[in-house]
């Protein structure tokens, strides 16, 4: 197959996948790996799960795609759907995470504006290493210069705070911010947590100096730590919420959630061409209706924690140093090196999986994933680190 003609801006595994089912995916010569990215934390339910397929099939023989100048029926429910879980008071649907961070960026600097007299309130603090994107705003507020240094000059009155340091957090707040930005627990960056210390103080200093928190819950949300809404694991609810990933399952959406303070826009503020696209909001309704279950959560809970006991029993008497952290089924194991020879050797044995940070393996798989296949992985995964460290 040739793959020469796109744009070289990433680094590929030398496997080209024709098919999914499940926890599974096939390449084009009908090898099966058992997948741990789920496509980065977007595939909730697996890979070509019937409830996505039946919504998919049956909103296609209704229309396909319809602008913003009319009401659609499915794009309503989705949004009050979303509205109702989350206590906000808005929202706005787009295509992917980064358009849903772009207008937050949006919507906070409008929010700088009208409340600043003197039109200086424009500064977003965000935190080292945290991931928001690949647009211009949502590069500018990224957290790790080697994702910036090549498109400078960016926005202007950008700057990062490293996660859970009050001092340092309230050293870099002032009048001027107008939005703080946090993912409640980092994914790119490696799986680390906010602590709710942290968050709480996050809050109190927006209050005190008229900001918006935004929360980028695009890989951290959506049930993939169990709560539906991350920031209801945390205690501390945002003035702005980002979501993506798992929203659609698969089909790509993105949206943005606002409270009543945030809810700045008038026509003409912001918009979008696909946002809101019958077949995505269709799909994407059909997959929170599954995931938004209160059995489903917990169960997602369990088997994080299933996986953090049955991994630690798996490597005793191993000479093998790691620390797993994360939440439900967003954990990392930090190994305190380079993960690339492990992932790789994993990949080699049958598991696709990949890292996170400069020294964390991520395990991300469907949020359908059993306890039988968490077991497999955990086997393929201590296997790899057996034939990588003789």
């Amino acid at each position: 197959m040739n793959k020469d003609k796109q744009m070289y801006t990433g680094k590929r595994f030398d496997i080209t996948i024709e098919k999914g089912k499940g926890t599974y995916v096939y390449d084009v010569d009908g090898r099966e790996y058992l997948d741990f990215t789920a496509g980065y934390a977007v595939n909730a339910l697996g890979h070509c799960n019937e409830i996505m397929i039946n919504a998919l099939e049956e909103q296609s023989r209704k229309i396909f795609h319809i602008s913003d100048i009319v009401w659609n029926p499915i794009q309503t429910k989705l949004a009050n759907f979303l509205v109702e879980k989350s206590g906000m008071d808005s929202i706005f649907i787009g295509n992917s995470g980064s358009e849903a961070i772009e207008g937050a960026i949006k919507l906070a600097k409008k929010y700088g504006n009208t409340v600043s007299e003197n039109k200086d309130k424009y500064e977003i603090v965000s935190m080292v290493n945290a991931f928001h994107g690949r647009a211009v705003g949502s590069t500018s507020i990224t957290g790790k210069e080697k994702y910036r240094k090549s498109f400078k000059p960016l926005l202007p009155g950008s700057k990062n705070s490293p996660i859970n340091d009050i001092d340092a957090l309230q050293e870099a707040m002032s009048e001027k911010v107008c939005a703080l930005v946090i993912e409640p627990i980092q994914g790119e960056g490696g799986i680390v947590s906010s602590t709710p210390e942290f968050l709480k103080a996050a809050r109190d200093l927006c209050d005190k100096y008229d900001a918006l928190l935004i929360f980028d819950e695009i890989q951290c949300g959506m049930g993939r730590i169990g709560e539906l809404f991350a920031y209801d694991f945390f205690g501390v609810k945002p003035d702005i919420v980002c979501i993506a990933k798992g929203l659609g399952g698969g089909f790509p959406i993105g949206a943005f959630l606002s409270n009543k303070k945030a809810n700045l826009f008038q026509p003409g503020d912001h918009g979008t061409t696909f946002g809101g696209n019958p077949l995505a909001c269709a799909v994407s309704y059909a997959v929170m209706q599954e995931v938004s279950k209160e059995n489903f959560l917990e169960g997602v809970k369990e088997k994080g924690e299933y996986f953090k006991g049955k991994f630690a029993q798996k490597t005793e008497g191993i000479d093998f140093e790691y620390e797993i952290r994360g939440e439900g089924l967003l954990l990392g194991i930090d190994i305190g090196k380079s993960p690339s020879e492990l992932v790789n050797q994993c990949i080699k044995n049958g598991l696709l999986i990949i890292g996170a940070g400069d020294t964390v393996l991520r395990v991300i798989p469907p949020l359908t994933v059993s306890k039988e296949e968490l077991d497999k992985g955990i086997d393929i995964i201590v296997k790899s680190i057996k034939e990588i460290i003789k």
